[in-house]
Formats: structure tokens, sequence, C-alpha cells
């Protein structure tokens, strides 16, 4: 079943912002993009705070939370220059979950954003 919200920003493409197959959840990509005007906050720390509110918005259209978090892929565009920022910040959203994840750097991401998440979350 595909899990959409209002209250997170919409897909750049031919895509729903989760899907449930079985105990799981997968988010599409989420940035920080704003929900109602599509606007794109400045900077590491905006962005960041900015993309953990569309994954807890679409979680909660889930159903689910922060605590339901198995697994964190991260993109960042510049890891040199963003990823203690980033990681701060992440540390905040994460404390006291158990939730691995990956960070890498690409080249670009679809929209012009710093930073953006693929997360899967168990029932």
């Amino acid at each position: 079943m595909g899990i959409s919200t209002d209250k997170a920003a919409k897909p750049v493409g031919a895509y729903v912002h989760a899907k449930e197959a079985g105990d799981l959840i997968f988010l599409s990509g989420v940035g920080p993009r704003h929900p109602k005007t599509d606007k794109i906050p400045e900077g590491i720390e905006a962005q960041t705070h900015a993309t953990f509110s569309n994954v807890m918005a679409i979680l909660e259209a889930a159903n689910l939370d922060m605590s339901n978090v198995v697994d964190i892929m991260v993109f960042l565009t510049n890891m040199n220059r963003d990823f203690k920022k980033f990681n701060s910040i992440y540390a905040e959203y994460l404390e006291g979950y158990e939730a691995t994840r990956t960070t890498v750097e690409v080249s670009s991401l679809p929209t012009p954003i710093s930073v953006e998440f693929k997360v899967v979350a168990k029932k």
C-alpha cells in the first residue's frame, strides 16, 4: 500500500512518499522542501531540521514515529563542509533510538538541496 501526506513536501517524481511491505515501511528519498511553499531552506542546519520534519510527517501518516525507524541512508552533497553540523542535529533526533545509518556524499540531488534521507521503519 502506498502512503502519501500533504504534511510533507510532494515527491519530485512519479513515486509515493512511502510504501508498506509486510511489517516494513520504505520511505522514498526525503529532502528539506517545505510542504506548502516548496521552498528550500538555506544552510545544512535548516535543511536537516526540515528533512526530519518531512520524515516525521510521512511516518505519522503511516501511524509511526521516529522510534520505528530501523535504518537511514543519508545523502550529503558536501561531506567536508556539512557532515559535522548535520551529524550534531541528527543525534538530537535519534537520541535514545537504535537505528542504523549510512552517510554518503553525492555530487548532486534532484533539486538544489544539500541533504536527503532514505528511511526504513518497522511497524
